[in-house]
């Protein structure tokens, strides 16, 4: 079951708050990777899209376990934590996302990386909400 993000918090999700998510994930040996990703959401899920290979790819695929940090982009200290679990990742629309995440953070119709790059959507259920702020 997902966690619901509380009502005063759900401004970070919004594209016009033009957030970043800091997605940790687990290394092999058990360390954290952390890394600043663009994302969306879609049927309560939160949605990140990646290159084919990154450390951030193995690690999702390999150890679903991750959390992210919504940080209001106006007031820091003002944030969503998540806790959750990777649920699944598709290949297909993948390009398709990362040019509406463009969109959303560069105002963009389309991404600028390499045409032949293979990317992936990851779709993250929320198991644990927490917020300040």
């Amino acid at each position: 079951m997902a966690a619901k993000i509380p009502e005063a918090f759900q401004d970070l999700l919004q594209d016009s708050a033009r957030a970043y998510a800091y997605l940790a994930t687990t290394m092999a040996a058990g360390s954290p990777q952390v890394t600043p990703v663009w994302f969306d959401t879609k049927d309560g899920r939160i949605r990140v899209n990646t290159t084919v290979g990154t450390t951030k790819w193995r690690n999702m695929r390999r150890r679903g376990r991750v959390a992210l940090v919504i940080a209001d982009p106006k007031n820091p200290y003002r944030y969503l934590q998540i806790r959750g679990v990777v649920e699944g990742w598709t290949l297909d629309g993948d390009r398709a996302h990362i040019d509406r995440l463009a969109g959303k953070y560069l105002g963009a119709q389309r991404y600028a990386g390499p045409a032949d790059e293979q990317r992936v959507t990851f779709t993250i259920l929320p198991e644990a909400v927490s917020t300040l702020g």
